[in-house]
């Protein structure tokens, strides 16, 4: 089992002096929300004005899940087939598809990590053995380490498999109390035979979890895969070296719930670019307390939400930034 060091917390006074410098003018104050990510951003950089992004990095993180290669009656859990992963993750190599398409129209770049590891089939069996859990949670944590030495100043954590909807859900379940009924959202084209199939596994999955899960990584252990272990490892990480974090999709939003788990205090450098219809990604983000900048409803994964997103957050860097240097040199004058 990994133990992370103890979060800091971000930069309150940084935040409070530009929301004081917004609060001054009449155009500050128009921004709203719009505000919001520079906010952030200047109490995780502890500058005023925050600083524009030099480094955003998307880390999107690749697995099998022996859940999605089973069939029930006839079908799967999820409108694409099992092999849809590794065609998904062919594309990520060749450089080519959304995640690439939006990286490069958001100014950021992408790197694909193979976990190598396909998790067990979670309402029969451990999603992953101690080592397999151990090992993608140094994988995650490794790589926090090495993007922040490298001098990235934005992480962007993203999912890339067929079934990991289910896995987010189970999770989210038992870390909310919430009925399997309940917990199960559209995904991705489902019918309603897979949704009710999908109950099923996750009312199963969730009661293993019940009986032999009493921490955040047994969960994982239990229940979840490689992807959420990484994802919450580098998340964690994150936090404690003062790198904020911007949070896209239902299996993002459910990994930091369980970063915040391990390592407390981590939520207060995650930002939610986005909201889908998933319930267990609305419950997340009420669990980290984390109101999303955008709500797409695009259920896709890979991080798409948060490249959506960025361009909006450079814009709110810029606007504040002009704002606050704008009240700043009004008050040097006078």
């Amino acid at each position: 089992m990994l133990d992370f060091p103890a979060v800091p917390a971000p930069d309150a006074q940084a935040r409070a002096a530009v929301a004081t410098a917004l609060h001054a003018t009449p155009r500050g104050l128009s921004l709203g929300k719009f505000a919001d990510p520079a906010l952030w951003l200047a109490s995780c950089q502890a500058q005023v004005p925050p600083l524009a992004l030099q480094r955003v990095r998307v880390i999107v993180f690749a697995s099998e899940n022996g859940i999605a290669q089973r069939t029930f009656q006839g079908h799967g859990l999820s409108a694409y087939a099992p092999e849809a992963t590794g065609e998904q993750v062919a594309e990520v190599e060749a450089s080519i598809g959304p995640v690439h398409r939006l990286a490069i129209a958001a100014d950021a770049s992408v790197e694909l990590l193979k976990t190598d590891i396909t998790s067990g089939a979670i309402d029969v069996e451990n999603g992953l053995s101690p080592e397999q859990l151990q090992s993608a949670m140094e994988l995650g944590m490794n790589t926090a380490d090495r993007e922040i030495d490298a001098g990235t100043d934005l992480l962007i954590p993203a999912d890339l498999a067929v079934a990991n909807s289910t896995v987010a859900a189970a999770v989210m379940g038992v870390l909310s109390r919430t009925e399997p009924v309940a917990i199960v959202g559209p995904g991705s084209g489902t019918t309603d035979a897979m949704w009710k199939t999908k109950v099923a596994v996750i009312r199963d999955a969730m009661f293993r979890a019940r009986n032999f899960a009493t921490s955040p990584q047994e969960l994982l252990q239990v229940i979840g895969n490689a992807d959420l272990a990484a994802e919450a490892a580098l998340i964690a990480q994150a936090a404690t070296r003062r790198t904020p974090v911007l949070i896209s999709g239902m299996f993002t939003a459910v990994a930091a719930t369980l970063a915040e788990r391990m390592a407390p205090g981590t939520a207060s450098w995650c930002f939610a670019a986005d909201v889908t219809a998933e319930p267990a990604h609305v419950l997340a983000l009420q669990d980290l307390e984390l109101t999303p900048l955008l709500n797409l409803d695009m259920s896709a994964g890979q991080g798409l939400g948060a490249l959506a997103a960025l361009p909006l957050i450079r814009s709110s860097i810029e606007l504040v930034g002009d704002e606050v240097v704008s009240v700043s040199n009004a008050l040097n004058q006078d």
